[in-house]
């Protein structure tokens, strides 16, 4: 997966606290654009065919006993046609020593090189996890993110409907806020969302009559959240009288968010309906449905299951007369 979004190098230095053996010119800024990493084992050898230029380079522990069979002259001449492209950096992972021509052509060309202590798969693993999450697609919604019983609630209506409210009712019972009004939404995963809150806006809420609130200070740290994957999506409607709303529960909602289907349930709103409570039904069932059991299903069932035995023991009563 590409995307126009990228990461700075320096980002990733800091975050995996790489050690740097070999810097560029401003390799802080360098930015990185492809979530694809490249093992040089063919590049080794002299084999470029399909190389990326703009992907990292990591080197483990099978790459760097390969070159250390290799005579000084092959290592210069490997590490030349490698360091000749504008590659954004060379990772060595386990610790591993650089030989002494690879940080020789890295500093001739101008190229980075770094270590980690960290064993090969779990480092590139990791690392192919945070560029996804870093460089993932994202879009703002207007709403309030909220975790229920652990599950990602993503709630959304028309503006005074009272998302907000509600969110407040959910965070006195001990539940957690995500964000509220400004909700921000990636694809950190094929077909997983999640949300999180502006960082200028994280830990504040807006209550109409009583301004802005600082949630993780009236109702202490433990009422935020910084992300939360979306599990399901309730939208607050106003109550329509002339509506035809759904009381079994048998028709399945959907809605769609970068091109991710999500469970709905819509809750029309009215005086006197406790909505705290009505949520955190919807999300104790969400995770119910989860788990495989359909309480509408199972109740039709049996109701079917009733009448078909009435209707058994009618046509007995009646063969007997």
């Amino acid at each position: 997966m590409e995307d126009s979004n990228f990461v700075r190098l320096g980002r990733i230095i800091q975050e995996f606290d790489l050690e740097i053996l070999c810097a560029a010119p401003d390799y802080e800024d360098q930015p990185i654009r492809t979530l694809h990493i490249n093992r040089p084992g063919l590049p080794l050898a002299g084999y470029f065919e399909h190389f990326d230029d703009d992907r990292l380079l990591l080197m483990g522990m099978t790459e760097t006993s390969y070159v250390e069979q290799m005579t000084s002259e092959q290592r210069l001449a490997s590490f030349d046609r490698i360091f000749s492209r504008p590659i954004p950096a060379l990772i060595i992972t386990r610790g591993n020593s650089a030989a002494p021509e690879c940080l020789e052509m890295a500093k001739k060309y101008g190229r980075t090189v770094l270590r980690s202590t960290m064993e090969t798969p779990a480092f590139m693993s990791d690392l192919i996890s945070r560029l996804y999450r870093w460089m993932a697609p994202s879009i703002t919604r207007s709403g309030v993110m909220m975790e229920v019983y652990g599950v990602g609630v993503l709630i959304q209506g028309e503006s005074g409907v009272g998302k907000s409210e509600v969110a407040i009712g959910l965070i006195k019972r001990g539940h957690r806020l995500v964000a509220d009004d400004a909700v921000e939404i990636r694809e950190t995963t094929p077909g997983k969302l999640e949300a999180t809150a502006p960082p200028l806006i994280r830990r504040y809420m807006e209550l109409r009559g009583i301004g802005v609130i600082d949630v993780a200070r009236l109702f202490g740290i433990g009422a935020i959240r910084i992300n939360m994957q979306i599990d399901i999506v309730v939208k607050l409607e106003p109550w329509d009288d002339h509506a035809n709303y759904d009381r079994f529960g048998l028709d399945y909602r959907q809605t769609e968010i970068m091109g991710v289907k999500l469970p709905l349930v819509i809750i029309p709103v009215k005086p006197g309906r406790d909505l705290a409570s009505i949520i955190e039904v919807a999300a104790m069932n969400d995770r119910d449905h989860t788990l495989g059991h359909n309480a509408a299903l199972e109740l039709t069932q049996r109701m079917d299951e009733h009448f078909e035995r009435i209707l058994k023991e009618q046509q007995e009563q009646q063969q007997k007369q």
